[in-house]
């Protein structure tokens, strides 16, 4: 189990990683509120929610890979009760 909450984070580390070098790669007016992608960022991403306060790159990588953990968490352990012959 605390492999795949290992997993988990690394994966939120990762999404986080990818929407910080998607945005250092487009143009700085390219990532607004009313671009049509923020949605998918705000669901992959749940520290950008807080984007009115200016949050360091590397905060923003340990916030989502924390979150990701946790939710991990919460699913390792559900699968676990609901499967527990597995």
């Amino acid at each position: 189990m605390k492999n795949r909450i290992a997993i988990w984070a690394g994966v939120g580390f990762l999404v986080a990683g990818a929407w910080a070098f998607y945005a250092l790669a487009m143009k700085p007016e390219a990532m607004t509120f009313s671009d049509p992608i923020m949605p998918l960022v705000r669901l992959t991403c749940p520290i950008a929610l807080l984007s009115f306060y200016p949050i360091r790159l590397y905060w923003a990588l340990l916030a989502n890979a924390a979150t990701y953990a946790l939710a991990g968490l919460v699913v390792e352990a559900l699968r676990q009760r609901l499967h527990p012959a597995r």
